[in-house]
This record gives C-alpha cells, sequence and structure tokens, in this order.
C-alpha cells in the first residue's frame, strides 16, 4: 500500500472566495489532474487531514465524497480513500505522457491551466494579471449597473461585427494620445488580444508559413499558432528590442508572414524598443516584406518616455504595415475580454468578415462596459493607481530577489514583470513549488522551441505571501 502523500497546510486560504470544501476539491484534484498525487495512494484518513487543514471533520467528508463522486478518489470500506484511476479521461494523452511525461506536464497548456486553477492570487507568481485587490472591482460593478438601466431591448441583440461605435470612437481618441490616427472605421473590438492575434494570424498565414516572434515572449501564441500550421521562429530579445541583425538574417532565410512584438512593456522582460531599433524594425519589415503586428496590452502601464524611453511602430509607420493590438484584460478585469485591433481601412473591414463569420460578434456588454469607464474619466485615474502602486513594490522585490542569489536580466522602471535567472532548472522549481500550492513561470515556456531553461517569469504585484518567499529561500540559496 502507498503511504499517504503530503499536503500542503497552504491548501486552504480562509481569504479566498470560495467554501473551504470547494478550495479542498479543487486542491486536491488539480494535484491528480498534474499527478503530483499518484493513482493508488492513499489519501490521509479524515482525522488526519482535517487536523493538518485545521478545518472540522465534516469539511473533510464532504470534500472526500465530491471527489469520489467526480471520478478522483475511490473509498474503500476500512481502508479509507485513494486516489483513482482516471485511465478513460487521460487515454488521449497516454501515450504522449509514458514518452515524455516533463515535457507532457510542464508545457504551455500546464501554466494556463493552473492560472485558472484559483489559487490564492498572492500564491500566483507565475500568473500574468494583477491580483484581484489591485484592481477596481466597484469601478466595474457600476459599469455594469449603469448599463442594466438601458432600455433593455438594447441589451439583447448581437450588436455589430466590427465593435460597438462608441466605444470605438472612444479608443479613437486614446488612439490619438499615442500619436497613432485611426478612425472608428479603423477598428475591430475582439475578445481580448489572444482572439485579435488568432483572426490576424488567419488572415496573412496558411499552413507551412513562418510567424517571427521574439524570444523570450508571451507562450500563448506559441501552440495557437502551431495549430494554424505555422512555423514559429523566435528573434532573440535584447535590452532595447529584438536583435535587428538577426532579424534580417532570420527574414531572409525563412521570408515571414507576420512578427508579433511587445514594444512596450514586453512580457516576460518589461523592456520597452528603443527608436533606433524600431526603425531598423520597420525598414527591415519592408525590405522582406512581412507585417508587423505590435502588441500593446501592457500601454497603460508604461508611465511615459520621461521614464523609460519606448517607440511605438504603429506611431512611426502610422497603420501601413503595423497592425496594432489593444486590450483591457490587464487594467479592468480579465473577465471582460475586451480587445480591439487598429489598422488600415481595408484590412479592418476583411478582419471584421473573418470575426463575424467565425463568432458573428463580439460581447457588446463588455464593450458597453469599458465604454462607460472610459468616457467618465474613470480609468486614466485607475491606471495611475496601478503604476504607483507597481512602483512602489518593484525595488524592494528586485532587492530581495537579488538577495537570494537570483539575478534580475534588466532592472526597468516599469511594468509588472522581472525576469530572473535561477540559476537552477526553472522547470524543476515550478514543480516542487506547485506541490506546494504555488504558481511559478519556468523560462522554457517563454520561448518557442521551449529548451530547458534556468530563467523565470515573477509578477511583482504576486509576491506579498511570506510562504512564497520562504520556498524560494529553501530551494535558491
Amino acid at each position: 500500500m502507498r503511504p499517504s502523500p503530503p499536503l500542503s497546510k497552504s491548501i486552504i486560504s480562509r481569504d479566498s472566495g470560495g467554501s473551504l470544501v470547494e478550495q479542498i476539491v479543487r486542491s486536491v484534484a488539480s494535484r491528480i489532474d498534474d499527478k503530483l498525487l499518484r493513482t493508488g495512494a492513499r489519501m490521509p484518513s479524515i482525522r488526519q487531514f482535517a487536523d493538518e487543514q485545521q478545518v472540522s471533520r465534516f469539511t473533510v467528508v464532504e470534500a472526500y465524497d465530491r471527489l469520489v463522486a467526480n471520478g478522483y478518489l475511490e473509498s474503500r470500506r476500512g481502508s479509507g480513500f485513494f486516489v483513482r484511476e482516471r485511465a478513460s479521461m487521460l487515454a488521449n494523452n497516454h501515450a504522449v505522457a509514458l514518452a515524455n511525461p516533463v515535457a507532457q506536464q510542464f508545457d504551455v497548456v500546464w501554466l494556463v491551466r493552473n492560472m485558472f486553477r484559483q489559487l490564492p492570487p498572492q500564491k500566483m507568481p507565475g500568473s500574468g494579471v494583477l491580483p484581484h485587490d489591485w484592481l477596481d472591482g466597484e469601478l466595474v460593478a457600476n459599469g455594469l449597473r449603469a448599463i442594466s438601466r438601458v432600455n433593455s431591448s438594447q441589451l439583447l441583440h448581437y450588436g455589430t461585427p466590427q465593435g460597438f461605435m462608441p466605444l470605438r470612437q472612444q479608443l479613437q481618441l486614446k488612439l490619438a494620445e499615442l500619436e497613432i490616427a485611426a478612425a472608428p472605421e479603423q477598428i475591430v473590438t475582439t475578445s481580448g488580444v489572444t482572439q485579435a492575434l488568432d483572426l490576424v494570424a488567419r488572415e496573412f498565414t496558411q499552413p507551412g508559413d513562418t510567424i517571427f516572434v521574439d524570444d523570450p515572449a508571451w507562450f500563448l501564441m506559441f501552440g495557437s499558432f502551431s495549430i494554424l500550421g505555422a512555423k514559429v521562429i523566435g528573434i532573440p530579445r535584447l535590452h532595447d528590442g529584438p536583435d535587428v541583425a538577426k532579424l534580417a538574417e532570420l527574414a531572409a532565410l525563412h521570408k515571414p508572414k507576420l512578427y508579433i512584438i511587445n514594444s512596450v512593456m514586453h512580457n516576460p522582460t518589461s523592456t520597452s524598443l528603443s527608436a533606433a531599433k524600431a526603425f531598423q524594425v520597420l525598414k527591415t519589415a519592408e525590405q522582406h516584406d512581412f507585417m508587423i503586428v505590435e502588441d500593446d496590452i501592457y500601454c497603460d502601464m508604461h508611465p511615459g518616455t520621461a521614464v523609460q524611453p519606448a517607440t511605438r511602430l504603429a506611431a512611426l509607420d502610422q497603420l501601413n504595415r503595423v497592425i496594432y493590438l489593444g486590450g483591457f484584460s490587464k487594467t479592468l478585469a480579465a473577465n471582460l475580454r475586451v480587445g480591439f485591433i487598429a489598422t488600415s481601412p481595408q484590412l479592418a473591414i476583411r478582419l471584421s468578415d473573418r470575426k463575424m463569420l467565425s463568432t458573428l460578434t463580439t460581447t457588446e456588454i463588455g464593450e458597453r462596459v469599458v465604454y462607460k469607464i472610459l468616457s467618465e474619466g474613470h480609468y486614466r485615474k485607475h491606471v495611475d493607481r496601478i503604476r504607483v502602486k507597481l512602483d512602489s513594490v518593484r525595488d524592494d522585490i528586485t532587492k530581495r530577489v537579488e538577495n537570494l542569489g537570483m539575478k534580475v536580466e534588466y532592472r526597468t522602471p516599469a511594468g509588472m514583470f522581472l525576469w530572473v535567472e535561477t540559476g537552477c532548472d526553472s522547470i524543476t522549481l515550478a514543480e516542487k513549488a506547485l506541490e506546494q500550492g504555488i504558481l511559478l513561470a519556468p523560462g522554457s515556456l517563454f520561448s518557442p522551441n521551449q529548451l530547458p531553461s534556468s530563467r523565470m517569469r515573477i509578477n511583482i504585484a504576486a509576491m506579498s505571501d511570506p510562504g512564497v518567499w520562504d520556498f524560494l529561500e529553501k530551494e535558491i540559496r
């Protein structure tokens, strides 16, 4: 008989919105999904679990019963509860898991799945969003209440494929502040930047075509582009933008259709593009005839060029060869899923048609909420508060990280991420962290080749839990 598996005392948070039973169920189920609790392992007895987690036995009984009902555990009379074989649910992945168990567990899907696990935000330094208490839920709630008072018939139709017109007019003003001229007819709303990238990739590429991305870069698009049959190639990212010599060399060799780039507040390094590099990137794109997709999702976290020099490609190019993407999931609420594309009038029509054929329209309710927040002037003050709060913790967290023996690759004066050299295999580090209920983001996931890496992305807004620091001090030092 296998011994009872260890369970971290941190799996329950009294500050979480979920009930104790729900937290236990989620935590145990996720550990079984991630194979941290193996098939056949005996669970702690009801009394032992209750004592370790400081909950009532009735709570544990109900949680175990739910886990049995959902196929995670089995009850053996007189022996206790055991992790159940879930062969039917895992059959499709079984062969791959046997061939390469580490790669199967620690891939892009692994990180995304665990970001949705509903761990306490303070235990998710590997996440890409701000903790809930850094945002303004009441701001969003007020917007929802306001639109609930409009003529209800306006909330029952599909909306328009190109997006809520008043919001697009407001976005025109927002872009003008960035020196990007875009009429409402040049703007298409999307379900976040994720859908925007998918629409653009489908418009410009066919199976076998090449898409350039930064290396490192936002990991989710690697898998998305690969599903389309595209070849994804990374361009090394330096402190002031891409390695332009490498960009030119690889462009001549692979003839890419698109280059996806964070010009400002690059994820995961928080660096920004210099003017010199911006001109070189545009020159290379023109020479080798590829489009540039400028993902500016962190736009509003940038404090201005007086603090951190930054150049937007769309401001130089004026939406000729550059397609500009933006959104509000990082600063307002991920659940709103409101993003947008700004491009030439002709391409805006094609992308709007493509959006219509795939999803009809985006949700106008969310677009109305964002419009209200933007148009009433609340948004500017809200993002100012976010920047101030990030500034208040950045230096301290940077110093504490370095005191642990890690090296911060680029010390930037803005942004929510640190890109750090851990000095060890960050996948192994992430695996150990997950056993303690802590989500880390290993560096291998941020490269399209996903080779082993000792780097790691840290979200400075999610580093307030002492348990995270205790874990890092134990494992890094």
